[in-house]
Parts: structure tokens; C-alpha cells; sequence
């Protein structure tokens, strides 16, 4: 058996895979891009074949590069976002939307068509919904399924599966139908802490016909993350991906989940897997904490049972729009065009440049919040996941002048990202307020790279942010998955403990720059309340 481990991540740009040896440090990893189709503010639709062709040739190149062989993997882990998949008969693709595309087969976890659907479900007030803090969200599937069987029927009634995405790429790589206790339970109302799925909710919303058979389209085997699946890897799935057929395959997870299976567990550093809350930062951002007992946060979802770490609750909470909201925010500005010109020939992505231009025209990262001057910025541009959930709320910019120069773009920089980490200090509070201990903030996710948005977090919050020793955390997670598959070690938390460590602390700061928080979440929330008010 190998001792190297593949982790596959599948965000909302791209397919990664990185291998990891049994300490947890990547040898090799690599990208490929895949194709997002949007239609308006609320359509997002992606191919599974696409995917698939992305994970494969992510897989290859990265054995490439570390110089290693399919002999040389002992498991591999998949996580994915929590996008719906939809295939009729032997797998084939089935069109979701309006163009009636097949290889548009997939509904993206960002796609809000299913709104009015989502209106109703919570309306009946059901209760399945006491476990996803309340109040279901059109990124959730059942909202989409019902969509679905309204406005495409012919897609619905000749589906075979429905798939979490992480689920189909284990389905890709296995033939194997059993599903993550972690995507059903997060994303489908699935009763972890019961076993079993809760028919009359599917009856009262009008899915009556999946209870009806039984749930076979939307899983009957529920296994928990890190499980083998059953025959490891087909010939098919071992000779696309470069891999020994066989290889042990383990029930994945979903991507911000990964990154907390891989961030929260570390040695060092402030608290534990008990007491620190993972703050995926990525296109949008997850928060999660562990708890020994289930903790019912309005807004926040969950409680679910061992959806992360096996016997733990888990509370999820995040913003819809993270790294896309810096992204949409900064594309405004005047100055936008030519700072993605200097952006480009330093090779740097925009807002990397920005932090990069904030750092310096500060004295210090803590300083920088000061650049953002009368710019206050509520960043709810698709909606509000947590603390209120409330997919209608939208975002609100204040203190604007006719300013159009570079300096000008900064401010508003800085400015949503300290709006980003007041709704993170929302999420905490309210997370807190309902028996949570949270002691420090694991960080992991491409949008929280640079030290200067690290610390901008650390004082917005007021609370310690750790950041991992390796640097892709969600890899890790999804590998340490593949290493439990694999039996290189005996559970997840066992895998967390061995395959990861905290390399750094960004403390809050205190004095002047504290005051200077306090007054500009007094004044966030302000703001957010005359916006939801409207």
C-alpha cells in the first residue's frame, strides 16, 4: 500500500488535487479550471463531465510533478461544493436550466432560481427545519428539487440520481451510490443524529415521490466521511486519474468541511478541535465549530451530527458572498481597469494587489483598517447566510465622495474586508450567545492568503486567527480522508491530530485600534439594519 495520500478539492473555479506524505506535507499539487454558465444574478450551472475531465487531469499532473506512480497512493479523499448533480440512466447528463443543454447538468450551491420554493418550505415551518438553524436556504437541495420538478419536469421524472457533487465524484470514482453523512445531513435535511430521513417533510413540501421510492434517487446508504467505499477505485476511474484500480476511496466531504478537517486539529496554537471555529475563506465563506452537544443558533445551520468530525455537532454558519463580494465591490471603482492592468504585470490576482498596496500605506497591518476612512461597507450582495438568513438581504455602501483615484479603490478595499469580518464577528456572537466556546479562528481558503487580511480579521473580530502549517488546508482535509480510507490511520480525528500543525497566530490588537472596531461595527450593523429595513 502507498504511503502518499491525494487529496481532490472541486471549488466554484477549479479542480485541485494535491498529495500529501503521512505527516501532512504536500509534495506536489495542481489546477485546472472549470467552466461556471451563469444567466443573470441568480442562474449558475456547471458540467459534471467538465468536472470530472478537471479532477483527472489535476491528478495526473500532480503525480507528474512529485515524480510518483498510482502505486505510490494509499487513498484518495474528494470534497466539492455543494452544487446538485443531476444524471438520468447509466449516468447520463441531464440538462437543469433553460438552455436545455445536457452537459449543463449541475446547479451551482450559488444558484438562487429556487427562491420562491425556499419561501414556501419555510413557511411550513417543518421540523426538520430546527436543524438548519431554522430556516432552509435556496443553496440548500431541496429547494432546488422541488425547482426542479416544477419548472423542468422532464428532467425531474427521468432523473436517476440526484448528487451532491462531492457524492457524484466518489459515485465517478467507485460506482458506488452511498452518500457522505456530511452533504446530506448539511445540504438535504437528512436526520444524521436519527438515521433516517424524515418522510413527511419531503411529503408537506410536495417531494412526496422520493419517500415514495424509498429516497433510492437521493441516497439509502449514509456513510460517514473518511468511510472506504466499497472496491476502491474502478479500472474505468483508475486509468482516467493515473491511479492503481482499487485504490481505497473515501466518502468525501464538502469543501469548506474539508477545510475544517484540516485546519482545526492542528498542534499548536490557541484552543482545540472543541473550541475553534474554521473560517473557510474562499468565492464564498463557511464557518464551522464543534461541539460535544447539539447547539441550536438561530441563522446558523445545523445542528448536524458527525458532518464534520465523526461524533461531533457541527454549527455552520458563513457568507454567501466572500471573495466574490470583494470582487464585485472592488470592479465599481473608477480606478478598477487600470489597478487590474498593475495587478496583471505583478502577477497578482486584483485584491492580492490591493492588500499589497493597503500594506503599504500603512504602518502596520493593524493600522490599515485606518485607510478605510468614512467607507463602510455591508457586504450582503447575495444575501445574508448567517447570522440572519436572509437570502433577499443585499449589499450597502456609505460614505462615498467623488474620489476616483487609486488611494480612493484602497479605502473601499479595506473597507469590505473589514465588512466581511464584522459579519464574521456577527456569526460568533450570535454562536456564542447559544453555548458555543470559541476561543480562535482557524483560517484556510485562497481569499485569506495575505498576512495584512489575516490580521484585518484577527482585529475586526477580536479574536485570535490561526493560520495552518501547510497552505492548503482543504487539500489536507480531503487527503487525511483518503489516509483514513487507506488505514493509515484509525479515524479522522486521529489523521487531524497527525497530519497537521498551526505555523502562525495573528493576534487582535488592542488601545486605539480596538476603539476604532467597535466604532465601525456600531456602525456596520447600523447601517445593516437600515438596509434590511428597507
Amino acid at each position: 500500500m502507498g504511503s502518499f495520500f491525494v487529496g481532490v478539492d472541486v471549488g466554484t473555479g477549479s479542480a485541485r488535487a494535491g498529495i500529501f506524505d503521512t505527516n501532512g506535507v504536500m509534495v506536489s499539487t495542481a489546477k485546472r479550471d472549470i467552466a461556471l454558465y451563469r444567466e443573470g444574478a441568480d442562474i449558475a450551472e456547471q458540467s459534471s463531465n467538465d468536472i470530472w475531465r478537471a479532477v483527472c487531469d489535476s491528478v495526473r499532473e500532480a503525480l507528474d510533478a512529485a515524480g510518483l506512480s498510482g502505486e505510490d497512493i494509499g487513498g484518495i479523499g474528494f470534497d466539492a461544493t455543494c452544487s446538485l448533480v443531476v444524471l438520468g440512466e447509466g449516468g447520463r447528463p441531464l440538462p437543469v436550466g433553460t438552455s436545455g443543454d445536457p452537459e449543463r447538468n449541475i446547479i451551482v450551491w450559488m444558484d438562487h432560481r429556487a427562491l420562491d420554493q425556499t419561501r414556501r418550505i419555510n413557511k411550513t415551518g417543518h421540523a426538520v427545519l430546527k436543524y438548519v438553524g431554522g430556516t432552509i436556504s435556496p443553496e440548500m437541495e431541496t429547494p432546488k428539487l422541488l425547482w426542479l420538478k416544477e419548472n423542468l419536469p422532464q428532467t425531474y421524472g427521468t432523473a436517476w440520481q440526484f448528487f451532491d457533487l462531492a457524492d457524484f465524484l466518489t459515485w465517478r470514482a467507485t460506482g458506488s451510490l452511498a452518500r457522505s453523512i456530511c452533504t446530506v445531513t448539511c445540504k438535504w435535511t437528512y436526520l444524521a443524529h436519527e438515521r433516517r430521513w424524515d418522510e413527511t417533510y419531503f411529503r408537506e413540501i410536495g417531494l412526496a415521490d422520493l419517500a415514495d421510492d424509498g429516497f433510492v434517487r437521493i441516497g439509502t446508504e449514509i456513510v460517514e466521511a473518511g468511510s472506504a467505499l466499497a472496491g476502491g477505485l474502478t479500472i474505468e476511474a483508475a486509468e482516467e486519474l493515473g491511479l492503481r484500480p482499487g485504490t481505497p476511496v473515501a466518502a468525501g466531504l464538502i469543501d469548506a468541511h474539508a477545510g475544517g478537517v484540516g485546519s482545526t486539529g492542528g498542534a499548536g496554537g490557541q484552543g482545540s478541535v472543541l473550541t475553534r471555529m474554521a473560517y473557510v475563506f474562499g468565492t464564498s465563506a463557511c464557518t464551522m465549530a464543534s461541539s460535544r452537544q447539539p447547539l441550536f443558533v438561530p441563522g446558523v445551520w445545523g445542528p448536524y451530527y458527525s458532518a464534520m468530525v465523526p461524533g461531533l455537532w457541527l454549527s455552520e454558519g458563513g457568507q454567501s458572498a466572500a471573495g466574490a463580494a470583494i470582487d464585485h465591490l472592488v470592479a465599481f471603482h473608477p480606478a478598477a481597469s487600470d489597478a487590474r492592468h498593475m495587478a496583471t504585470a505583478a502577477g497578482m490576482s486584483l485584491p492580492e494587489w490591493l492588500a499589497e498596496e493597503a500594506g503599504k500605506a500603512a504602518p502596520s497591518s493593524s493600522e490599515a483598517a485606518r485607510l478605510a476612512g468614512s467607507i463602510h461597507v455591508v457586504p450582503d450582495f447575495l444575501g445574508n447566510r448567517s447570522p440572519f438568513a436572509d437570502p433577499d438581504a443585499r449589499g450597502l455602501i456609505a460614505g462615498l465622495g467623488l474620489e476616483s483615484d487609486m488611494p480612493n479603490l484602497v479605502s473601499l478595499y479595506v473597507a469590505g474586508i473589514l465588512g466581511l469580518g464584522y459579519g464574521l464577528r456577527q456569526i460568533i456572537a450570535a454562536s456564542r450567545g447559544c453555548g458555543a466556546t470559541i476561543e480562535a479562528i482557524t483560517l484556510s481558503g485562497g481569499a485569506g492568503r495575505h498576512p495584512l487580511i489575516r490580521q484585518l480579521l484577527a482585529d475586526s473580530t477580536g479574536i485570535p486567527i490561526l493560520v495552518s502549517r501547510e497552505s492548503e488546508p482543504v487539500l489536507l482535509g480531503s487527503a487525511m480522508l483518503g489516509a483514513v480510507a487507506g488505514k493509515a490511520y484509525p479515524s479522522v480525528e486521529a489523521a487531524m491530530a497527525a497530519m497537521s500543525a498551526i505555523s502562525a497566530e495573528f493576534k487582535p490588537a488592542g488601545g486605539e485600534i480596538a476603539a476604532l472596531h467597535e466604532r465601525r461595527f456600531a456602525a456596520f450593523e447600523a447601517l445593516q439594519a437600515t438596509a434590511r429595513s428597507l
